[in-house]
């Protein structure tokens, strides 16, 4: 049933990293600028970050199946719409359906891992699965990029929508998950007393820190990999589609590993939270690297000496996982899935509006992104260090 619910999850990994293979081709056709491109992108993870908060309610109301195929059809349907989008404003409309679409995908597989799986194993499953589920960033490296330079962007799309609905009557026949025991309370719930529950922890201090970390390690990862990585090699370095797409094929199965491994190596709950802002600044010295060093083997090396570090990511699911309660726990993941994925869609559009900036003012598009996803995971880092930990951290140590 995981590996299932893992063919949507792989689907949505493709579906935000597309951008980076589809980009010169947009460009062309729309005539858009750095700034729209990045809106674009942006809006995938505004959607799915927005819709991360109805998902989770669902999924408590109705369990992970029925959500789940009742959203994923939208991101076929806006897979399509893109793919024979006449406007730019068609393309909008497509990339808000497959966002929503795409939603529930990540937090069906983390929720159903965080049910089914002790505690103690969780970071380590959840790392396999990352894993599993970054075969669709691979698909966004060398294959699309082949298939984009034989079809053009309209027939990548197109070919996503049909792996779609592959995806979506794999989840139909092969998920069926055993119903949990519920109390009175939990039955009689409404969508009101859920959004009401789900806004009681963003009264607990503790919350915001890892929310404002979640906002930004994976976004600069995503908005590299998925929007940056293509434009960079081609524009700064001369590289053709194909062999950005190379590159962009080995970042990715790095990155497919990394989760797995940080998953394994897990210092847990004591450790943990010094490792989340150790890596996060070593993430951020990287970006500075891949901004001031411009030769092609260094930027090469730097983007794959990130994907080896992405995967410490991983590990705050683990300590969101080990703040709360159990009872509080799915919650606590659903709010957490929102913040990540709303860091990648600000970061993606943000990114793109210093861009266009630092074209209009003669300056090197690239560095001037790269420095500011740097000062952000800094920014981020310091927060997050901080603002307090959650009293169950604290307990531990004592």
């Amino acid at each position: 049933m995981l590996l299932a619910l893992l063919s949507g999850f792989a689907l949505s990994q493709a579906f935000r990293t597309i951008t980076a293979i589809l980009a010169q081709g947009l460009q062309q056709d729309f005539g858009i600028s750095a700034s729209s491109l990045g809106a674009f992108a942006g809006l995938f993870g505004l959607s799915f970050g927005v819709a991360q908060l109805m998902m989770g309610i669902g999924m408590d109301l109705y369990g992970l199946r029925r959500t789940v195929l009742c959203a994923f059809p939208l991101a076929a349907v806006g897979s399509a719409l893109s793919a024979a989008a006449p406007s730019y404003g068609w393309l909008m409309l497509g990339q808000l359906m497959i966002g929503v679409g795409c939603s529930p995908a990540f937090l069906a597989c983390t929720i159903f891992i965080a049910r089914h799986f002790p505690a103690e194993r969780f970071a380590f499953i959840s790392g396999l699965s990352m894993g599993v589920g970054g075969l669709g960033l691979l698909f966004t490296g060398t294959p699309l990029a082949w298939v984009v330079e034989m079809g053009g962007w309209r027939s990548g799309f197109w070919l996503l929508s049909g792996l779609c609905v592959l995806s979506w009557l794999l989840i139909f026949f092969k998920v069926h998950e055993p119903a949990l025991p519920q109390t009175a309370s939990t039955a009689k719930e409404t969508w009101g007393q859920a959004f009401v529950r789900m806004a009681e922890l963003l009264t607990l201090p503790y919350t915001w820190g890892m929310l404002v970390l979640g906002m930004s390690c994976y976004a600069a990862f995503l908005s590299l990999r998925g929007l940056w990585i293509g434009p960079l090699l081609m524009e700064r370095h001369g590289f053709s589609l194909v062999s950005s797409g190379h590159v962009a094929f080995l970042v990715s199965l790095i990155s497919l590993f990394s989760p797995a491994v940080f998953g394994r190596l897990d210092p847990g709950t004591l450790r943990r939270r010094q490792w989340l802002v150790h890596f996060s600044l070593g993430m951020a010295a990287l970006f500075v690297v891949l901004a001031l060093w411009r030769q092609p083997v260094a930027n090469v090396l730097t983007l794959v000496a990130m994907a080896m570090l992405s995967g410490y990511g991983l590990l705050q699911y683990a300590d969101v996982r080990t703040s709360y309660p159990n009872h509080m726990t799915g919650r606590a993941l659903s709010l957490f899935t929102m913040a990540m994925f709303l860091g990648v869609a600000l970061m993606q559009w943000f990114t793109g509006i210093v861009a266009a900036w630092a074209i209009r003012n003669a300056w090197e598009p690239y560095t001037a992104v790269a420095l500011t996803i740097a000062l952000w995971l800094a920014a981020a880092s310091t927060a997050y260090r901080l603002l307090p930990a959650s009293p169950l951290l604290q307990a531990a140590r004592t």
